[in-house]
């Protein structure tokens, strides 16, 4: 036989009950008729606690009375024919009296007993188990309605009572025995002591009682029916790729349970656990799902760690001193005071030393632990044996559980690599010598964040999740965009990632949304946002919503928000940058950039700042982290310039090559911005510092392309001019170079500890004489490529390409 357990949402409403009659029809045809366990309509039993404080305060009750009763009057109308109706109104009105009279003499006396709120809180289970038996009735024939409190016997601690299981357990078999063909219907939650009080079993008491009959009975099954899919790998209402589990053994489950699963409750599965029987979790509004089998026989699992648990709010007192070393019966001495008081210790932790222990408990027991320990070690503290109690609030626990975490190596280091690097404080840490699981302590700020990473560390067979925030909105911000939207699926499918754009900021607006901003419509997304631009706002927004492995984006060119990269780093979040003047400031904000981002355990990827979407920085960093050593750098990183040079030849003059390359869009707006070496200057300085030279920009010694009254021109016009003035000295350069058989390139170069750009005349054999178009080239000579340099090649601008740079570093991210 089988004893089935329905919760509160399970007989909430006339749809909720229909599917519960549903359930039951096939599992009354069998010859051993199931026991049905239920607990009170959702929210009822909030709803009589309200009703007995406000009596208790002197407070008018009779408006809760009134919508409890029309909840239930009209779920009986809805459901039962009409001449079936009377005698079941009839009896709940006999109960809502019953409380009405109970609740006035709480008014009267203004006094709520322990022993007062368990009769209040019965009328809940009383009220639904009979308005179902009455409907069931009529469905199923032999339906038996069960008070609990006739056969559940307890002491009478009233709240949270202990069950005379032995007594239990004989007056449970002789009720089955006498009423053999028949369904039982039984109020979940309450039981009576040896003098006929009612009592309640305390939280999770229905499945408690659910446990105490299969128990009893020695039941095949126990199913606990709610409204999830079973045990889930973590809260599903903060972390959105939590699943359901398949089963977990009664340790994996009792420990997930105690760390904040309120699926099922710890007591729920002491007398199941006793007699080995399986629980199962199932669904009432998706009856069709396996839902999650608790037994004591699960099958090896190749999962990690079977779920992530927590609990949402606790605090911790910690106590310290000299007085606790080597003093036997301290502890003992400290949680038998704690127990007398009923004051519950959810977490223990112990330095090794013994000079400090620290605990945690529910924050309405904080400040009375505090005064108990104060009055009990009073002498302690004051001959400073004992230092002054610290408190700590809002605070949470995450708990990860799985028996296969035992004699697992780097189970622990997971899980902290995963904090370490959201950067999410461990306050505390407790591991228990089974390995069933590991605890720690954490702000309840970070609560969801710290779930989210955790979840995405252990379960590699799911997506991880990026939170990408973008500055700039231009050629490579969209770009980019468009790149992340057509590869989606295939970065789900070959890299395990999700990148979610949380947020998008150009100079007008921003905007943003944790669960994502959507790539086809982030434009319109945009355009239409409150929120003015507002950088300061931006960062300050994105470190307050908290969300796990976040990357800061900043595709502009602007000098704004390099002053935010620090602060950027100092709150865990990774940047990725193809804006170059960060990294060509100040050689110590370069260092400051790199070495906040190696403390923080975060990522500074770059590689778009030399060669757009060429793989030099990573080619680079490669070589140095590998042991080689740098012998000489000689490269072409300026697409314009290698444009101009490449098609210089011939009749071509170099006022229409430089002309046609600002048509094409090569050039800025003004073309001196290329032809000053400026930029070319940046990504010289940026090779250079990250091959190991402490250099400035005033250390690179740039030879200018352009005639001194080119670049003095006041206009782009007079630019031009200027450049037909001087085209005989262009002409001159380029016929000595064909002269030669050689071409002219503009070339870096690194040696020696010094940088060098210089308009230079090379031949065949050298690796910069087949440039072509506005191709970008390097070439690195090392300890290793001493005879033949390593060379990368290819397109050194445009949006598509450095978009892509920007994409790479962002799947370098996900990586880490």
């Amino acid at each position: 036989m089988k004893v089935l357990k329905f919760g509160g949402t399970s007989v909430g409403s006339v749809a909720s009950i229909q599917t519960l009659l549903n359930i039951l029809k096939d599992e009354v045809k069998n010859e051993e008729k199931p026991v049905v366990v239920l607990s009170a309509m959702g929210g009822v039993t909030n709803l009589l606690s309200a009703m007995a404080e406000d009596a208790a305060n002197g407070k008018e009750f009779t408006a809760g009375l009134a919508e409890l009763e029309k909840r239930h009057f009209d779920t009986v109308k809805a459901l039962l024919d009409v001449q079936n109706q009377n005698p079941a109104l009839t009896r709940l009105k006999i109960h809502f009296n019953q409380l009405e009279e109970l609740l006035q003499g709480v008014l009267t006396l203004r006094e709520l007993t322990p022993k007062t709120r368990d009769q209040v809180l019965a009328f809940g289970e009383r009220c639904s188990t009979l308005m179902v038996s009455k409907i069931a009735a009529q469905h199923f024939g032999d339906v038996l309605f069960v008070d609990a409190a006739d056969v559940i016997k307890t002491d009478s601690a009233f709240g949270n009572a202990r069950v005379n299981t032995e007594l239990t357990e004989q007056l449970i078999k002789g009720l089955y025995a006498e009423n053999k063909g028949k369904t039982l219907i039984v109020t979940g939650f309450i039981a009576s002591n040896d003098v006929g009080q009612t009592t309640t079993l305390g939280r999770g008491g229905s499945d408690y009682t659910a446990a105490i009959f299969g128990a009893a009975l020695n039941a095949q099954e126990i199913q606990i029916w709610t409204d999830v899919n079973g045990m889930m790998t973590a809260d599903p209402r903060m972390v959105k790729k939590a699943f359901s589990l398949t089963e977990l053994t009664y340790t994996e489950a009792m420990e997930l349970s105690y760390f904040g699963a309120k699926v099922i409750y710890p007591p729920t599965m002491i007398p199941a656990f006793m007699k080995k029987i399986p629980i199962v979790i199932k669904n009432t509004f998706e009856p069709e799902f396996e839902g999650t089998v608790i037994r004591h026989d699960c099958k090896a699992s190749t999962l990690p760690i079977k779920g992530i648990s927590s609990i949402n709010n606790i605090s911790i007192l910690n106590l310290e001193g000299s007085g606790m070393v080597g003093k036997s019966g301290f502890s003992g001495r400290l949680f038998s005071l704690l127990a007398r008081e009923q004051i519950n210790v959810i977490l223990i932790t112990q330095s090794s030393s013994e000079h400090s222990i620290t605990f945690a408990v529910q924050p309405q027991d904080t400040e009375r632990a505090k005064q108990v320990i104060e009055q009990e070690f009073e002498l302690e503290l004051a001959a400073k044996k004992l230092e002054h109690i610290v408190i700590e609030k809002n605070l949470a626990i995450l708990a990860i559980v799985g028996e296969n975490m035992k004699q697992t190596p780097g189970m622990s280091g997971k899980l902290f690599h995963a904090l370490g690097r959201n950067g999410v404080n461990v306050r505390a840490i407790a591991q228990g010598s089974s390995e069933y699981n590991i605890s720690v302590i954490i702000s309840a700020n970070d609560l969801s964040k710290a779930l989210n990473a955790v979840h995405d560390a252990f379960f590699v067979q799911l997506t991880k999740t990026l939170h990408a925030f973008c500055l700039g909105t231009g050629n490579i911000g969209k770009t980019l965009f468009n790149q992340l939207n057509a590869h989606t699926q295939y970065l789900k499918d070959n890299n395990g990632i999700q990148v979610k754009i949380a947020g998008i900021s150009n100079t007008r607006k921003m905007t943003f949304n944790s669960d994502g901003i959507s790539l086809d419509t982030w434009q319109h997304d945009l355009d239409n946002a409150l929120h003015e631009a507002d950088l300061a706002n931006f960062v300050e927004r994105m470190k307050e919503m908290n969300l796990p492995n976040c990357v800061f984006i900043d595709n502009t060119a602007s000098p704004k928000p390099i002053a935010f990269y620090e602060e950027v780093f100092k709150a865990n979040i990774s940047v990725i940058t193809c804006n170059k003047i960060g990294n060509s400031g100040s050689y110590q904000q370069y260092r400051t950039f790199k070495d906040t981002a190696r403390a923080h355990g975060v990522d500074f990827f770059y590689e778009t700042n030399v060669g757009a979407g060429l793989p030099i920085i990573n080619t680079l960093n490669n070589l140095m982290n590998s042991g080689d050593r740098v012998q000489r750098i000689e490269a072409i990183l300026s697409g314009t310039i290698s444009f101009i040079f490449n098609n210089f030849k011939g009749d071509a003059n170099f006022h229409d090559v430089v002309k046609e390359a600002q048509d094409k869009g090569y050039t800025e707006p003004d073309p001196r911005d290329d032809l000053s070496g400026k930029d070319f200057m940046r990504k010289m300085l940026i090779l250079a510092r990250d091959a190991g030279y402490a250099m400035e920009e005033s250390d690179v010694e740039i030879e200018s392309v352009l005639p001194k009254a080119s670049l003095e021109a006041k206009t782009v016009e007079d630019f031009y001019a200027t450049l037909k003035t001087e085209d005989a000295h262009f002409a001159k350069l380029k016929d000595a170079a064909e002269k030669d058989g050689k071409v002219l390139r503009y070339i870096g170069k690194l040696e020696n500890g010094k940088v060098s750009i210089t308009l230079q005349m090379v031949d065949e054999n050298h690796p910069f004489y087949m440039l072509s178009g506005s191709d970008n080239i390097i070439s690195f000579t090392t300890d290793r490529y001493r005879e033949r340099p390593l060379v990368v090649k290819g397109p050194g601008a445009g949006a598509e390409v450095t978009a892509a740079g920007v994409f790479a570093d962002l799947i370098n991210v996900g990586a880490n």
